[in-house]
């Protein structure tokens, strides 16, 4: 039987990581346990949590080779805890969910459609879905709901959908989709609880800036345009991925270094980026170390920072106006130097920060006469799930 309260898992399965949590169900969702299994298919792979009732921390290493042994390694462990037989429901976060509005329960239809449609995400939709069917092999009737990272931009226009290649493709679900939607909903449902009258009506940018890097154009709470693309690797320039590049690339790589499609794909997702151009870390924080004394990585930052201003300035087109810029993820949360250069020469929309507020990383970093509100909101992609799965299962009217 299960125990009350209930709690709620959430699942975070990443390309050599799963990241997980357990929330208790009430007034607010309280977290109890977070962590994950880290350098899966690496060396020194471990698994690191953090209980929240007794603050214990501890990181253990785990002898496993792969993905799926990681996933029955990761079960096992939970299934140890007190509170596993009060898990009520699963949420994941799953990167593709192609024209799906809205979290979905688990069914084997759904299981067989991510299946067919895992070459559109391959280096993320085989992780989740072999930890969704572990968990349905040890579990069967454990709830699973799927929480899809394209879902928030499904209210983008059909003009922000398109692009420009021979209509045929389309019918192969070749269009923009966009990411990072579970961080955007978020993010935009903290807008409404800190009573931003933009969240509901007005004109906002999000900018979720950490490794993985994008940026969303938001107006009276729906996304009208966001800067990943068909896949997570264009739009603007990230830890170890390109972002956007000339299509003529390929042909010309193809033909003078022998770069096959599978090379080219390792390349844009993995070697690129800020990585590529410092040839030294894809970590900020690295960067902006090495910078006074290193050229490549005073680039790598001067690149990040041009782009990021680029595409605020171009959603700012798109919504006809600015009234309030989010900073998000690792790099939006921690970087005042980067928020501080990405907004230099914004003064045109009406940003203007107040250095002493950024500096200390304030809610709001802009100045009291800025016309455009400037944020530092830390984004939980973990709790976002939580509270779909609350819905979802009608478990507490708080959630």
């Amino acid at each position: 039987m299960k125990t009350s309260p209930p709690r709620v898992l959430t699942l975070n399965a990443g390309s050599s990581s799963i990241k997980f949590a357990v929330y208790r169900v009430g007034d607010p969702l309280l977290l109890e346990l977070h962590g994950k299994i880290d350098h899966i298919g690496l060396d020194g792979t471990h698994l690191i949590f953090h209980d929240t009732a007794t603050d214990q921390q501890e990181s253990l290493p785990v002898a496993v080779v792969d993905h799926s042994a990681a996933a029955m390694f990761l079960i096992d462990w939970l299934e140890g805890w007190k509170f596993f037989d009060a898990i009520w429901a699963v949420g994941h976060r799953v990167v593709h969910g192609m024209a799906h509005a809205e979290p979905t329960f688990v069914t084997t239809t759904l299981v067989g459609e991510l299946h067919r449609i895992t070459p559109y995400a391959p280096n993320h939709l085989p992780q989740e879905l072999g930890l969704i069917q572990a968990l349905h092999h040890r579990h069967p009737g454990l709830p699973q709901l799927a929480c899809f990272d394209t879902s928030f931009h499904c209210t983008m226009p059909r003009v922000a959908r398109l692009l420009p290649i021979p209509r045929r493709y389309e019918a192969l679900g070749v269009q923009r989709y966009g990411f990072h939607g579970l961080s955007y909903a978020y993010l935009m449902e903290e807008l409404v609880r800190l009573n931003d009258p933009a969240a509901t009506k007005g004109r906002v940018i999000l900018a979720h800036l950490g490794n993985g890097a994008s940026l969303a154009a938001v107006c009276d709470g729906e996304s009208l345009d966001t800067s990943m693309s068909f896949t997570p690797a264009s739009g603007l320039v990230m830890g170890t991925r390109s972002g956007d590049l000339d299509p003529g690339l390929l042909a010309f790589l193809s033909k003078n270094d022998q770069v096959t499609p599978a090379l080219f794909d390792r390349m844009i997702n993995h070697e690129s980026g800020m990585l590529g151009i410092s040839e030294t870390s894809s970590d900020m924080r690295d960067l902006l170390e090495q910078e006074a004394t290193d050229v490549r990585s005073a680039e790598a930052v001067a690149l990040f920072c041009y782009q990021a201003k680029k595409w605020i300035g171009a959603f700012s087109a798109v919504l006809d106006g600015l009234d309030t810029l989010v900073f998000s993820g690792g790099i939006g949360e921690n970087s005042p130097q980067v928020r501080t250069r990405i907004c230099q020469g914004l003064d045109f929309l009406g940003i203007e920060l107040d250095e002493k507020r950024n500096a200390i990383s304030a809610p709001v970093i802009s100045t009291e006469g800025s016309r455009a509100t400037v944020r530092v909101i830390s984004t939980n992609e973990e709790l976002m799930i939580a509270r779909s799965v609350c819905r979802a299962m009608e478990l507490s009217s708080a959630c």
